[in-house]
């Protein structure tokens, strides 16, 4: 051999492994560091984008793990209405590794929860999670007992889970000036009423992406040591910017700075990998054949598409066992089910 190019593998080469293939027929995107079996206990958080691969997983027979359940008394309807098997704990989507980082904490008992509460009207909302309750909770005692069983929630899915998905949204958030901690979504659109000497926004960098992920994962990995972790990054597009940036340039920064931290902190631990679903979407060979109109929501195909490539390529790469057969979920979601909160930044788009 004369130099490291000359017996590469096709997939290595652009012209033979994405220009010249048909997009569907495009293989070899992934090679799974590690097996995930189907009774392996696996726990989903992150973005919206999240959702799809709990459901998938539950679809196939393998073990998601439910950190969270419903109350049995809830009907189906109201288990989806109330936010809970959304993902492994109800957090609602955690959009930034800063907001991982801080639930961890809270669960895992390196912080105490902040005691802050919103009222609107009579009720009480939850700064980081807004959305959770529909029309919010009676009392503030009540809000905060319940975030507390999701912050131990959070400690029971990481105690019990083999892999720990993480798919990384966004680095815009909201932080409280006085105290540092960081909001689920800007005060004073989902609830909440925004006060700028109060309220600021943070464009998070790569180096604070990662160090945030690398914090919340070494805290995981004291109490379960054997704990792995599969990250993926969102392909769905910012859909509002407070950057000052035009909305297109803020989401190739926000995409690439997410990229490049899950890149970097999987490069050097074999117990973290990276499965490619924001390139399935997005790259150039697909030419946003899996977009809806809107270029920001992925089609059931796209998705499907990511999942068979997921599935797919474990098994290319592991031996994997045959899934148990489980009970099917009673109230199956559809593609209009994915629960976004940042969706409500649409409304104020009078262009």
């Amino acid at each position: 051999m004369t130099h490291p190019y000359e017996n590469l593998e096709s997939r290595a080469f652009w012209r033979s492994a994405a220009a010249e293939p048909d997009p569907l027929a495009i293989r070899g995107v992934w090679k799974p560091k590690f097996a995930i079996q189907p009774d392996d206990p696996v726990s989903t958080a992150g973005s919206c984008f999240a959702q799809h691969i709990g459901r998938a997983l539950s679809e196939r027979g393998f073990e998601w793990c439910d950190a969270e359940p419903a109350p049995s008394c809830l009907t189906p309807e109201d288990r989806q209405r109330f936010n809970y098997g959304i993902f492994s704990f109800r957090t609602a989507n955690i959009y930034t590794t800063a907001m991982l980082r801080q639930w961890m904490e809270w669960g895992l008992g390196e912080t105490a929860p902040p005691d802050e509460v919103w009222k609107e009207n009579g009720r009480f909302f939850d700064p980081f999670r807004p959305a959770i309750e529909p029309g919010g909770f009676e009392s503030a005692e009540e809000l905060l007992l319940s975030r507390m069983a999701t912050a131990r929630a959070v400690r029971r899915a990481v105690k019990r889970s083999a892999v720990f998905t993480f798919t990384l949204g966004l680095t815009e958030g909201w932080i409280n000036r006085e105290h540092g901690y960081v909001y689920a979504a800007c005060p004073g659109t989902l609830q909440g009423r925004f006060d700028a000497k109060l309220h600021a926004f943070r464009n998070f960098t790569q180096s604070q992406v990662l160090a945030d992920l690398t914090a919340a994962f070494d805290m995981a990995r004291e109490i379960n040591p054997d704990i792995r972790f599969l990250l993926t990054v969102s392909p769905v597009p910012l859909i509002a910017t407070a950057s000052g940036e035009h909305a297109l340039v803020a989401t190739t920064y926000s995409k690439s700075v997410l990229r490049a931290a899950a890149g970097e902190y999987v490069q050097t631990r074999d117990y973290a990998d990276y499965f490619p679903s924001y390139e399935l979407i997005t790259g150039a060979p697909f030419r946003a054949r899996f977009y809806e109109d809107n270029l920001r929501s992925v089609t059931p195909q796209g998705v499907a598409f990511v999942m068979d490539a997921f599935f797919r390529c474990l098994r290319e790469t592991h031996d994997l066992r045959e899934p148990v057969k489980r009970e099917k979920k009673p109230a199956e979601k559809t593609q209009d089910d994915i629960v976004c909160e940042e969706d409500v930044l649409a409304q104020f788009d009078d262009g």
